[in-house]
């Protein structure tokens, strides 16, 4: 299948080309502009032409680039332990999957948008590439 836009997105034959390399060659695509140039509406229609999910992943400041894999809930499980709750003895119930574990598992490839990327870190980009 071929993104040649939508009849809410009109792209321009260089972002389709850009599109559709990626989706061939199932590498991600970073997409640059302004605020309000249409970033997060490009992977809404490319996910709806698709046929498949959109998750988004919305960066902060504070976001680490690990917690798009998987965070652990020590607090929880020290509690737990506290309480002697027998939940303790299985670390999988203090994983809470990221949206890059979400991706990664999912039935269908899905779109993934990690907005706002700028806000993070300096180091997140390249943290991010050693999760991936």
């Amino acid at each position: 299948m071929k993104f040649t836009g939508t009849s809410d997105y009109i792209a321009s034959e260089e972002l389709q080309l850009a599109v559709n390399a990626a989706i061939t060659l199932q590498k991600p695509l970073l997409i640059k502009g302004e605020p309000g140039t249409g970033k997060t509406m490009l992977a809404e229609q490319l996910a709806e032409s698709l046929g498949t999910n959109l998750i988004q992943w919305h960066i902060k400041s504070t976001t680490k680039a690990q917690q798009g894999l998987y965070e652990y809930d020590a607090v929880s499980r020290l509690r737990d332990s506290q309480l002697g709750d027998d939940k303790v003895h299985d670390v999988s119930n203090y994983i809470i999957k990221g949206k890059l574990w979400e991706a990664f598992t999912a039935d269908k490839p899905p779109v993934l948008l990690i907005d706002e990327i700028d806000k993070a870190d300096i180091e997140f980009p390249n943290d991010l590439l050693l999760e991936v």
